[in-house]
């Protein structure tokens, strides 16, 4: 099981997404990270569908963001 993102890293990446919407920079590194701090909060409670689904969607996003940038 992995562990939960801690405050610290919550907070790093919403530092980051108010970087990246002062600036025009390439989405996908963030959608990317978005979605490992999701599947980190869904693997840590098993039983949550909606996180689990909402983890689902966020890489969903992500991926479809890395291929758009090939």
């Amino acid at each position: 099981m992995s562990r939960k993102p801690s405050i610290a890293e919550i907070g790093a990446f919403l530092g980051h997404l108010k970087a990246a919407r002062n600036n025009d920079s390439d989405t996908g590194p963030l959608l990317a990270e978005k979605a490992d701090l999701l599947e980190r909060i869904a693997e840590a409670n098993p039983g949550d569908r909606d996180a689990a689904q909402l983890a689902r969607e966020a890489r969903a996003a992500a991926n479809r963001a890395q291929r758009k940038g090939r």
